[in-house]
């Protein structure tokens, strides 16, 4: 019915594609509203114009992402695990120092930060060992093997230290293993695995970690040091009201009250000048971008397709809650940021390219579906390699 180039775009998800580009655009506005002063220096050198560059790259490499086939991808999914796993390692002898963290390495202008593809190539890395070893291996060894492999990005990541990353990391994989199909004296085993290890972990932790830790809970007990980011992340929050003070018009975010407001706490911007309605809309964007991909993961045509689409959703998910509740007191701050929201071009190129590889997965879907529903005698003339 249609010429075979606009078969293919239309047979994109256009909700998740629409969804994701809301969340970009909220999250530009936003940076905007705030670029004027914070930027220090030129309007061509601040956080709006910077992101709005990274938007573009990022769109072009979820472009090609999309029209390539994502089985191809998993052809090279050891080989981008392992080249993962040596950036991290080599962000901690060359990388550079940011807010106490060793976690960017700098080319030229720019800053890269590695574990945000580190976090795409687990999950590309657990889709293909999970459904390719799944009739192979036994539940322990897969289990074992997974969780090793895992844990040398969770402690590089660590070492850094990152603990935001690490938590999301360790989703990812727990996610993915427990979804692979195993028992559930299993899932009760690595439970309690789980606590013993995230209680020795405090051991572990920089001090300015366990404040983070302990201040969301009592964060009035010390206003002017570690409590001060949530409890002006609160008001900020809180003085939106319904309808928000107007974008560039929010006290607590033009006045510099409130800390790291173009990353950690943009929410809060948001809820400040965009008020509930602007915060419910932004819920929506976010509640249609997960409905989606749990549609994708549903309908794709093999396991590595449904296993991409379930470590995506962790991806999106697990930022989200803790960007989210760190903004408003119900989450300790871990310095994760909000997907499409946030200032950060590593972060964004990241979540850009696991929505094109999920366009690709929706795509090959939907061919299968369409497949399935032609005649006997139409069937019989196509030959498929899956």
């Amino acid at each position: 019915m249609y010429p075979f180039g606009m078969k293919r775009l239309f047979s994109f998800d256009w909700l998740l594609l629409v969804s994701a580009l809301f969340l970009l655009g909220t999250g530009l506005l936003s940076l905007y509203s705030i670029s004027s002063e914070t930027a220090g220096t030129s309007f061509s050198s601040s956080y709006f114009v910077r992101q709005a560059s990274f938007a573009a790259l990022g769109l072009v490499l979820m472009t090609v992402l999309a029209f390539l086939d994502y089985r191809h991808i998993e052809k090279f999914s050891t080989t981008i695990f392992f080249l993962a796993a040596f950036l991290l390692a080599a962000v901690l002898v060359l990388g550079k120092v940011i807010r106490g963290t060793t976690g960017w390495i700098a080319l030229g202008p720019v800053n890269f930060q590695p574990v945000e593809g580190a976090k795409i190539a687990l999950i590309l890395f657990l889709a293909s060992f999970i459904s390719r070893k799944t009739s192979e291996l036994g539940e322990w060894v897969r289990i074992v093997a997974s969780l090793v492999l895992s844990s040398l990005f969770i402690f590089l990541v660590m070492r850094q230290p990152d603990l935001g990353s690490a938590i999301v990391l360790s989703a990812i994989w727990g996610g993915m293993i427990v979804a692979s199909g195993i028992r559930v004296k299993h899932v009760l085993v690595l439970l309690v695995l789980g606590v013993v290890i995230a209680t020795s972990g405090w051991f572990f932790l920089a001090g300015y970690q366990r404040d983070r830790l302990t201040v969301f809970i009592h964060p009035e007990r010390d206003p002017r040091g570690s409590g001060y980011n949530v409890l002006q992340a609160m008001v900020a929050v809180g003085s939106g009201g319904v309808f928000g003070k107007g974008v560039g018009y929010g006290s607590q975010s033009q006045l510099n009250f409130l800390p790291e407001k173009h990353t950690d706490f943009i929410f809060a911007v948001i809820g400040e000048e965009l008020g509930l309605f602007g915060v419910g809309l932004l819920f929506f964007a976010y509640g249609t971008l997960f409905y989606r991909i749990y549609r994708i993961g549903r309908d794709a045509r093999d396991n590595f397709g449904y296993l991409v689409a379930l470590g995506s959703f962790i991806f999106f998910a697990v930022q989200v809650t803790i960007n989210v509740g760190m903004n408003v007191g119900l989450l300790p701050v871990t310095g994760l940021p909000a997907p499409f929201l946030s200032y950060g071009g590593s972060s964004l190129l990241a979540s850009f390219a696991l929505i094109g590889i999920l366009l690709s997965v929706s795509r090959r879907g939907k061919e299968k579906f369409s497949i399935q529903s032609l005649s006997l005698d139409e069937e019989s003339e196509i030959h498929l390699r899956v």
